[in-house]
């Protein structure tokens, strides 16, 4: 049997969960809601578990968000002998189309620096507290990022995006004047 570890999360209605192996091979993917999970067998069958609101998988863990009436001591046990089962019995956790024609978008200067700094210094971080900042945009000076896994509705989020990933990317990119977080 695959024994799930668990750790705390800055997020006190998040936890961490480590199946000790790979998640995802490439990227994250969050899904606020069952009806999000299409294509994504483990996050339906831990979205069939009474109480999980959410759910976030990095390369080598499952952030699972639960409802505020829901004590962790209840669900956390179930959470992870779904988790365990699911590996266990060798299904996917992700199934996803190819993209025929999908190409990169050509990244000017700034944007490439700013989503090295990302890559490099903030998403290891904060995948560490089970989460992940994922660029969406840079305008005007303005740096859109959207929070997902263990970082939403984190009571420390706003201060790690404004003192740390704001501070960082104004003080290494000139051109950033602010950062913010967007659904």
């Amino acid at each position: 049997m695959i024994n799930v570890l668990t750790e705390a999360t800055p997020n006190p209605a998040t936890l961490k969960f480590l199946p000790g192996r790979p998640v995802m091979e490439t990227g994250t993917a969050n899904y606020a809601s069952a009806g999000m999970a299409t294509g994504a067998p483990l996050a339906l069958r831990l979205f069939g578990i009474d109480g999980v609101k959410g759910v976030f998988f990095g390369s080598d863990f499952i952030s699972v968000a639960k409802a505020e009436a829901v004590d962790w001591r209840d669900l956390e046990p179930v959470v992870a002998q779904g988790i365990a089962a699911h590996f266990a019995a060798g299904e996917p956790v992700v199934i996803v189309p190819e993209e025929p024609g999908a190409a990169a978008e050509d990244d000017d200067e700034v944007v490439g620096q700013i989503k090295k700094l990302l890559d490099t210094r903030i998403r290891p971080s904060v995948a560490m507290d089970g989460g992940d900042i994922v660029y969406r945009g840079f305008e005007r000076g303005v740096v859109y990022l959207s929070l997902q896994g263990a970082c939403v509705g984190c009571p420390s989020s706003t201060a790690t995006l404004k003192m740390g990933v704001e501070n960082l990317l104004k003080h290494c990119v000139p051109d950033v004047l602010r950062v913010e977080a967007i659904e």
